[in-house]
């Protein structure tokens, strides 16, 4: 992802703002403990706010299409590891011995044996968690389903009507604290066992075939022209598959890893499900 595609500020307008206070702990976060009551107290009610979605790390401003970091969130998150101490946590037969808690409030979520998520995520009403795993600081939207072993990293930022088949990794980020999160913005799918990581972006509408390896320095091009698109970018409404790329080196000709953008669909278009099934078929790709 370019640079010029992301802001990072100190406290980004992505909801309710975070307290100063997470500034000052930040400043002197190496001299503080699991004694310090006060920094226990502004840390633990700033995760609560991400928790809750009042809040949250990043998110894509509707006006200039950056993603937009909140550094200060981030801050709160890594302060989290100091000031809170290991507890020990149970769910069913279940023992865990962690400084952060799993996740307690799942409004309007269904949440299928097996889910794990911890406190921190947030999830819209209407999301369905099969057995899978979402990370502190991740955001998933209204209506999106996260499939079996499905993986949604520390603060990445998931859209609403998403779908995340089974076996996605979705890559985590928390250090350094301006690093920018994985974003799959909404009505995206994203197939089986692929991965997108390193701060990569599926765009509105996007859907990835099967075993899609995107990161930030990924080459995206398109099938129609031999256009290269930017790099790291799953285009809004494309239908995207991996493909390689050959390449010279001094030991030989290698195909190195590249997305591959095979159709183009209209904005707002919605495919039947079996539609983009039989169309990755044709490529010889499975969902």
């Amino acid at each position: 992802m370019r640079m010029s595609d992301v802001t990072v500020v100190p406290n980004a307008p992505t909801g309710a703002p975070l307290p100063a206070a997470i500034d000052e702990l930040w400043d002197r976060r190496d001299t503080l403990t699991t004694d310090d009551r006060a920094g226990h107290a502004v840390v633990t009610a700033a995760v609560d706010q991400l928790d809750s979605g009042v809040s949250r790390v990043a998110a894509v401003d509707p006006v200039t299409d950056e993603v937009v970091v909140d550094q200060r969130a981030k801050r709160a998150i890594l302060l989290a590891f100091r000031v809170l101490g290991l507890e020990p946590s149970e769910a069913g037969p279940f023992r865990y011995h962690d400084r952060l808690p799993l996740k307690r409030t799942f409004d309007g979520v269904r949440v299928v044996p097996g889910a794990i998520a911890r406190w921190g995520s947030h999830h819209a009403p209407g999301v369905v968690l099969m057995p899978s795993y979402t990370n502190i600081g991740a955001w998933v939207g209204a209506g999106t389903m996260v499939d079996t072993w499905a993986t949604v990293g520390s603060c990445a930022q998931i859209g609403r009507n998403v779908h995340l088949a089974g076996g996605v990794g979705i890559g985590g980020v928390l250090e350094p604290a301006s690093a920018v999160p994985v974003v799959v913005e909404d009505e995206a799918f994203v197939g089986s066992r692929s991965i997108v990581v390193e701060g990569a972006r599926v765009r509105r509408g996007a859907k990835l075939g099967a075993g899609v390896i995107l990161t930030a320095s990924t080459r995206v091009f398109d099938a129609e022209t031999g256009a290269e698109l930017p790099r790291g970018q799953a285009p809004a409404w494309s239908v995207c598959v991996g493909a390689t790329r050959s390449r010279s080196f001094p030991g030989g000709e290698f195909g190195m890893p590249c997305l591959l953008v095979l159709r183009r669909l209209a904005e707002g278009q919605t495919f039947d499900r079996l539609a983009i099934d039989e169309l990755f078929r044709t490529h010889g790709v499975a969902t």
